[in-house]
């Protein structure tokens, strides 16, 4: 492993547990957070639209997964996975419609 994968599992390990310490405070103790499309949707909205939707968006889909998963609309994977696919096609969208700076 070379110091670049080294510091980026280290970092993971910092998210992971610091998600752990959130959601345990939050009472949801079980919560299962993926790390990859979290952060992968946060900077899609940051790059596509501006850095502090990048917060933002995450916040807002995770809201709509946990209210579909609540309601029993779908189960927690489902609805989360359809929030972030949502968000992340909302993101395409604007970089597609956004002006070049050639």
């Amino acid at each position: 492993m070379n110091n670049e994968d080294e510091q980026r599992a280290q970092e993971d390990e910092v998210l992971r547990q610091w998600c752990r310490t959130v959601a345990d405070a939050a009472g949801v103790p079980d919560l299962e957070v993926d790390l990859k499309t979290v952060l992968g949707l946060a900077g899609r909205a940051a790059h596509s639209v501006m850095r502090p939707a990048a917060p933002l968006t995450t916040f807002v889909v995770g809201y709509a997964a946990g209210v579909a998963a609540g309601s029993g609309k779908a189960t927690s994977d489902d609805a989360i996975a359809a929030a972030a696919d949502i968000g992340f096609q909302l993101c395409r969208d604007r970089a597609a419609s956004a002006p070049s700076h050639e």
